[in-house]
């Protein structure tokens, strides 16, 4: 099932190695971001939601974070090429990939288990925007096959309690991340604010919720994507190295 036109990539130097399809869903900034800015513990159980390629798994265990890292995804052609990035970077004694719908989670995982799920969630209502024709595109953008307040529930049953939920989020839609996440029984504890660059508006926000956790939230500084002079920002080459 791994597509025939793909291309290998990469991050840090060359050190890891990613297969993408050509014409499919591609990882972006965002999954950088939220691998970056999450930051497991070394004995933390890592669960990622939706997890494409493979490429936030990877990035956690190239960097020796998390004690084991499961990535989930429903389309049967990119889970097959996130189980050959593993492959490929020799990881398979910390990654494992499994195909399957996070909606029915209970299917594959055990209860109360993970210390850390992370998510990049479709975020546009499927009746907004222009749909992808490309279908790998158009699951991973429209809330087609999964929602927000889908991947809370399967975080809701994956985390200890106290556990911890991680995901990036466009910024407009930040009011229905908070309150769909209260809902669900998680309460907002972290929140970043990312911009493209400055004197730009947000476009992005990371936010970090706990499972039964107490009325506390931290506003962490401004994220800048690019700086003036549109390079990548100091915060932004940290996430590369």
């Amino acid at each position: 099932m791994i597509p025939v036109d793909v291309t290998e990539d990469s991050l840090f130097g060359g050190r890891l190695k990613i297969l993408q399809p050509v014409k499919g869903y591609r990882f972006a900034l965002d999954a950088v971001l939220l691998a970056g800015l999450s930051r497991p513990l070394p004995d933390e159980n890592v669960v990622d939601l939706g997890t494409g390629c493979g490429v936030i798994p990877l990035i956690f265990a190239y960097r020796n974070q998390g004690k084991s890292i499961t990535g989930i995804e429903i389309q049967e052609a990119l889970a097959e090429l996130a189980s050959r990035n593993v492959e490929i970077n020799s990881l398979k004694n910390k990654v494992k990939i499994l195909k399957g719908d996070f909606k029915k989670i209970r299917e594959y995982l055990p209860p109360e288990e993970a210390d850390l799920v992370v998510s990049n969630p479709p975020y546009r209502k499927v009746r907004t925007g222009r749909i992808n024709p490309n279908e790998e595109k158009a699951l991973a953008r429209h809330e087609i096959l999964g929602s927000v307040e889908d991947v809370l529930k399967a975080a809701k049953y994956l985390l200890k309690t106290k556990g911890r939920l991680a995901t990036i989020y466009p910024a407009y839609r930040l009011a229905h991340l908070i309150s769909a996440a209260s809902k669900t029984g998680f309460e907002p504890k972290k929140l970043t604010v990312i911009y493209s660059a400055p004197g730009q508006s947000a476009c992005l926000v990371y936010m970090e919720a706990r499972k039964g956790g107490g009325e506390e939230l931290h506003i962490d500084p401004p994220f800048y994507i690019y700086d003036a002079s549109g390079d990548y920002s100091p915060q932004m080459k940290v996430l590369y190295e």
